[in-house]
Protein backbone atom coordinates (compact mmCIF):
# COMPACT_ATOMS: atom_id res chain seq x y z
CA UNK A 1 0.00 0.00 0.00
CA UNK A 2 1.11 3.63 -0.75
CA UNK A 3 1.52 5.52 2.09
CA UNK A 4 1.86 9.45 2.13
CA UNK A 5 2.95 11.79 5.28
CA UNK A 6 0.48 13.64 6.29
CA UNK A 7 2.42 17.04 5.67
CA UNK A 8 2.40 16.46 1.96
CA UNK A 9 -1.00 16.89 1.42
CA UNK A 10 -1.12 20.38 0.84
CA UNK A 11 1.76 20.43 -0.99
CA UNK A 12 0.00 17.86 -4.03
CA UNK A 13 -3.37 19.91 -3.67
CA UNK A 14 -1.60 22.81 -4.50
CA UNK A 15 -0.08 21.26 -7.85
CA UNK A 16 -2.82 19.39 -8.86
CA UNK A 17 -6.06 21.39 -8.69
CA UNK A 18 -4.48 23.94 -10.70
CA UNK A 19 -2.99 21.27 -13.03
CA UNK A 20 -6.60 19.75 -13.11
CA UNK A 21 -8.38 23.10 -14.01
CA UNK A 22 -5.02 23.95 -16.85
CA UNK A 23 -6.24 20.94 -18.63
CA UNK A 24 -9.83 21.77 -18.07
CA UNK A 25 -9.23 24.97 -20.14
CA UNK A 26 -6.79 23.24 -22.75
CA UNK A 27 -3.88 24.82 -21.02
CA UNK A 28 -1.96 21.49 -21.78
CA UNK A 29 1.31 22.95 -21.18
CA UNK A 30 0.50 24.26 -18.17
CA UNK A 31 -1.26 21.16 -17.43
CA UNK A 32 1.73 18.86 -17.93
CA UNK A 33 4.05 20.92 -15.88
CA UNK A 34 1.39 20.74 -12.63
CA UNK A 35 1.47 17.04 -13.03
CA UNK A 36 5.21 16.74 -13.41
CA UNK A 37 5.37 18.61 -9.84
CA UNK A 38 2.38 16.64 -8.71
CA UNK A 39 4.38 13.61 -8.91
CA UNK A 40 7.46 15.02 -7.52
CA UNK A 41 5.64 15.87 -4.53
CA UNK A 42 3.96 12.20 -4.49
CA UNK A 43 7.37 10.99 -4.37
CA UNK A 44 8.64 13.00 -1.74
CA UNK A 45 6.20 12.74 0.28
CA UNK A 46 6.14 8.64 -0.22
CA UNK A 47 6.09 7.41 3.61
CA UNK A 48 6.78 3.45 3.91
CA UNK A 49 6.70 0.92 6.21
CA UNK A 50 10.00 -0.09 7.76
CA UNK A 51 10.45 -3.63 9.33
CA UNK A 52 12.36 -2.37 12.50
CA UNK A 53 15.13 -4.92 14.27
CA UNK A 54 13.98 -6.40 17.37
CA UNK A 55 17.31 -6.08 19.29
CA UNK A 56 16.66 -3.72 22.36
CA UNK A 57 20.27 -2.53 22.75
CA UNK A 58 20.31 -1.17 18.95
CA UNK A 59 20.00 2.43 18.02
CA UNK A 60 17.83 2.96 14.95
CA UNK A 61 18.46 5.39 11.94
CA UNK A 62 16.09 8.47 12.47
CA UNK A 63 16.67 9.47 8.87
CA UNK A 64 17.01 8.30 5.61
CA UNK A 65 20.41 9.50 3.91
CA UNK A 66 24.32 9.46 3.90
CA UNK A 67 26.34 9.28 7.22
CA UNK A 68 28.72 12.93 6.94
CA UNK A 69 29.81 12.85 10.58
CA UNK A 70 30.68 10.62 13.29
CA UNK A 71 32.46 11.98 16.13
CA UNK A 72 32.85 12.66 20.21
CA UNK A 73 31.16 16.12 20.49
CA UNK A 74 29.70 18.59 23.26
CA UNK A 75 25.28 18.82 22.83
CA UNK A 76 25.28 22.17 24.69
CA UNK A 77 21.55 22.28 24.62
CA UNK A 78 20.36 20.21 26.18
CA UNK A 79 22.60 17.23 27.78
CA UNK A 80 25.28 20.01 28.45
CA UNK A 81 27.77 17.24 28.38
CA UNK A 82 29.61 15.12 25.46
CA UNK A 83 28.16 12.08 23.45
CA UNK A 84 28.83 10.37 20.50
CA UNK A 85 27.08 12.24 17.27
CA UNK A 86 26.07 10.93 14.29
CA UNK A 87 24.95 13.52 10.86
CA UNK A 88 22.78 11.78 9.00
CA UNK A 89 22.15 14.32 5.37
CA UNK A 90 18.71 14.21 3.25
CA UNK A 91 18.91 14.50 -0.28
CA UNK A 92 15.67 15.40 -1.97
CA UNK A 93 15.57 11.97 -3.11
CA UNK A 94 15.11 10.17 0.24
CA UNK A 95 12.40 9.60 2.38
CA UNK A 96 12.07 12.04 4.72
CA UNK A 97 10.02 11.08 7.70
CA UNK A 98 11.40 10.85 11.15
CA UNK A 99 11.76 8.00 13.54
CA UNK A 100 12.76 7.39 17.04
CA UNK A 101 15.80 5.42 17.69
CA UNK A 102 14.81 3.68 20.69
CA UNK A 103 12.18 3.13 22.60
CA UNK A 104 11.08 5.89 25.15
CA UNK A 105 9.45 9.16 26.27
CA UNK A 106 9.64 12.25 25.12
CA UNK A 107 10.98 14.43 27.57
CA UNK A 108 11.34 17.71 25.77
CA UNK A 109 10.87 19.49 22.08
CA UNK A 110 12.59 22.47 21.87
CA UNK A 111 12.43 24.49 18.29
CA UNK A 112 15.51 27.16 17.82
CA UNK A 113 15.43 29.65 15.14
CA UNK A 114 18.44 30.18 13.06
CA UNK A 115 20.23 30.68 9.45
CA UNK A 116 19.62 28.22 6.57
CA UNK A 117 23.34 27.63 6.48
CA UNK A 118 24.26 24.78 4.19
CA UNK A 119 23.35 21.35 6.17
CA UNK A 120 26.93 19.93 5.51
CA UNK A 121 28.47 22.55 7.60
CA UNK A 122 30.31 21.16 10.47
CA UNK A 123 28.14 23.97 12.74
CA UNK A 124 24.86 23.36 10.91
CA UNK A 125 23.32 21.94 14.07
CA UNK A 126 24.40 25.47 16.24
CA UNK A 127 23.49 28.02 13.63
CA UNK A 128 20.74 26.51 11.75
CA UNK A 129 17.02 26.66 12.30
CA UNK A 130 16.07 23.27 14.27
CA UNK A 131 14.26 21.25 16.33
CA UNK A 132 15.56 19.22 19.12
CA UNK A 133 14.17 16.65 21.31
CA UNK A 134 15.51 15.51 24.50
CA UNK A 135 14.76 11.06 24.63
CA UNK A 136 14.63 9.26 27.95
CA UNK A 137 15.63 5.39 26.47
CA UNK A 138 14.27 2.83 28.63
CA UNK A 139 17.47 1.43 28.85
CA UNK A 140 20.16 4.13 27.63
CA UNK A 141 19.03 7.11 29.10
CA UNK A 142 18.98 10.31 27.67
CA UNK A 143 19.67 10.88 23.60
CA UNK A 144 19.26 14.05 21.45
CA UNK A 145 17.79 14.27 18.34
CA UNK A 146 18.18 17.43 16.07
CA UNK A 147 15.64 17.83 13.49
CA UNK A 148 18.00 20.99 11.02
CA UNK A 149 17.01 22.83 8.08
CA UNK A 150 19.36 23.44 5.30
CA UNK A 151 19.73 25.88 2.38
CA UNK A 152 16.78 24.38 0.41
CA UNK A 153 14.45 22.73 3.48
CA UNK A 154 13.00 25.65 5.89
CA UNK A 155 10.75 23.76 7.66
CA UNK A 156 10.64 20.64 10.32
CA UNK A 157 8.15 19.23 11.58
CA UNK A 158 7.76 17.44 15.11
CA UNK A 159 4.88 15.50 15.64
CA UNK A 160 5.11 14.85 19.67
CA UNK A 161 5.31 16.39 22.76
CA UNK A 162 6.50 16.11 26.04
CA UNK A 163 5.16 12.57 27.83
CA UNK A 164 4.80 10.94 24.54
CA UNK A 165 6.16 7.58 24.62
CA UNK A 166 7.97 6.01 21.11
CA UNK A 167 8.51 2.85 20.21
CA UNK A 168 11.79 2.07 18.29
CA UNK A 169 11.22 3.06 14.93
CA UNK A 170 8.26 4.92 15.36
CA UNK A 171 7.27 7.72 13.17
CA UNK A 172 7.59 10.76 15.06
CA UNK A 173 8.24 14.10 12.55
CA UNK A 174 9.72 14.48 9.16
CA UNK A 175 11.74 17.97 7.13
CA UNK A 176 10.94 19.34 4.22
CA UNK A 177 12.88 19.24 1.38
CA UNK A 178 16.20 17.69 2.75
CA UNK A 179 18.25 18.62 5.34
CA UNK A 180 20.11 16.90 8.28
CA UNK A 181 19.65 15.61 11.27
CA UNK A 182 21.77 14.62 14.03
CA UNK A 183 21.65 12.14 16.56
CA UNK A 184 23.23 12.18 20.37
CA UNK A 185 23.70 9.09 21.90
CA UNK A 186 25.97 7.81 25.00
CA UNK A 187 29.85 7.78 24.73
CA UNK A 188 30.13 3.83 25.21
CA UNK A 189 27.93 3.08 22.25
CA UNK A 190 29.75 0.89 19.57
CA UNK A 191 28.87 2.61 16.25
CA UNK A 192 28.00 0.01 13.39
CA UNK A 193 28.18 2.44 10.26
CA UNK A 194 30.53 4.16 8.77
CA UNK A 195 31.31 7.77 7.14
CA UNK A 196 29.57 7.91 3.71
CA UNK A 197 27.09 4.40 4.17
CA UNK A 198 23.75 4.72 3.10
CA UNK A 199 21.30 4.32 5.70
CA UNK A 200 17.54 4.41 6.62
CA UNK A 201 15.21 5.03 9.15
CA UNK A 202 13.51 2.41 11.21
CA UNK A 203 15.67 -0.05 9.53
CA UNK A 204 19.00 0.66 9.87
CA UNK A 205 21.05 -0.41 13.27
CA UNK A 206 23.56 2.74 13.74
CA UNK A 207 24.87 2.20 16.70
CA UNK A 208 24.53 -0.88 19.73
CA UNK A 209 25.07 -0.65 23.40
CA UNK A 210 24.39 -2.62 26.36
CA UNK A 211 22.55 -1.28 29.68
CA UNK A 212 25.15 -1.40 31.74
CA UNK A 213 27.31 0.41 29.55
Amino acid sequence: MFRLAEEGYPFILFFLLPAVASALLGWMWAAGAGLVLTGFMLYFFRDPDRETPADGNAFISPADGKVILITEAEEEEVLKSRALKISIFMSPLNVHVNRSPCDGVVRSVRHYPGRFYSAFRDNASILNEHITMLLECERHGRIVVKQIAGAVARRAVCRVKPGDRLARGQRYGMIKFSSRLDVFLPLDTRVRVKLNDRVFAGETVIGVREPDG
